[in-house]
């Protein structure tokens, strides 16, 4: 049998060393540019069991991943998702096991995730305004997930990053009031353009779209930026402050298109292999899976040959119906 490669290439030279793994498609909140207020989802016999997305990342992990983010919906509201925590930061040559939240779950599940080997974690956060986020969220509570990222940050997690999604005439005025509160709590913070991804009627997301030229414009009025080489093995394009250690990104798919140095691939809850987020090719890892239960090198051939037809980069158009009709939620964010 030929030997797997030790690392992952695609067609175009990127090497890739990050998968952001889904772990439910479900999530407590129903926020507007993530998903319809009412959703249907993926049968749960379809969805992954833990074990096998255990085995999936080992796969990965044997290609040369050195990165695993897991995400959803809302990885935290999936039972038992800390025994894949406990497997994955037992892992040697992962760098990184990391988490992207809406921060609902923290409170209670902050230490234990801590201690099981968690890296660092995102956490969604598009307005310090409670009605205002009770209205983006459509179900969520801000205080619930204030409290959150104050459980992460005492439970001893690093670089804990906001991500904010600004919408024009939502919530485009708290800027700052996002930035003054990172620097408070020293948390860095991903300011994030809109993605059409799945059909929603809530809002018009060519009328809602504001750059992150504009937001950077806003934040350089009152704290002059300086652009950073940080990296974080995401799209976050890093700026700094000269009185603060924080750092402030921007992840721009429509105005700075950053799939030049794409490092990752996407895996559903389901199971699909997602090589691009603005594309549909897909390949199927959870039918290698279950055909051939407990085996890595079926599902390392496979994901192998799937690279090649890893496409250069997304076309997103938001004056376009969405060509993408999976939302944000079933991709993984």
């Amino acid at each position: 049998m030929t030997a797997q490669p030790d690392r992952l290439i695609d067609g175009f030279g990127r090497v890739i060393d990050y998968v952001r793994l889904s772990v439910t498609d479900r999530c407590d909140f129903r926020c507007v540019y993530c998903m319809a207020e009412d959703m249907e989802f993926v049968p749960r016999q379809q969805v992954l069991t833990l074990e096998e997305m255990a085995l999936i990342s080992r796969a990965f992990i044997g290609l040369g991943v050195k990165r695993i983010r897991l995400t959803g919906g809302e990885p935290l509201i999936r039972n038992n998702v800390q025994w894949l925590v406990e497997q994955l930061g037992q892992e040697k040559d992962l760098d990184e096991l990391l988490l992207t939240t809406n921060g609902s779950q923290l409170p209670r599940l902050a230490e234990n995730l801590y201690q099981a080997g968690l890296g660092r974690i995102n956490i969604s956060l598009d307005s310090l305004q409670p009605e205002r986020f009770k209205r983006l969220t459509r179900t969520g509570k801000l205080t619930t997930v204030l409290k959150g990222i104050d459980s992460a940050r005492a439970a001893g997690f690093k670089r804990i990053k906001i991500n904010s999604v600004i919408l024009k005439g939502r919530n485009e005025d708290e800027v700052l009031d996002l930035v003054e509160f990172c620097r408070a709590k020293e948390l860095d913070i991903s300011f994030i353009e809109e993605m059409p991804l799945g059909h929603i009627v809530e809002h018009d997301r060519a009328l809602s779209f504001i750059s992150s030229e504009d937001i950077r414009d806003t934040i350089d009025s009152r704290y002059p930026l300086t652009p950073s080489s940080d990296k974080t093995g995401g799209p976050s394009r890093y700026h700094r402050m000269q009185d603060s250690n924080i750092r402030i990104g921007f992840i721009s798919p429509h105005s700075n298109n950053f799939c030049g140095d794409c490092n990752r691939v996407r895996v559903t809850a389901e199971g699909r292999l997602i090589l691009c987020l603005g594309n549909e090719d897909s390949l199927d890892l959870r039918a290698i899976t279950r055909n051939q239960p407990g085996e890595i090198a079926p599902l390392q051939s496979a994901i192998v040959s799937a690279l090649t037809h890893k496409p250069e980069r997304h076309h997103f158009d938001l004056h376009d119906e969405p060509s993408i009709v999976r939302f944000m939620n079933m991709t993984g964010g």
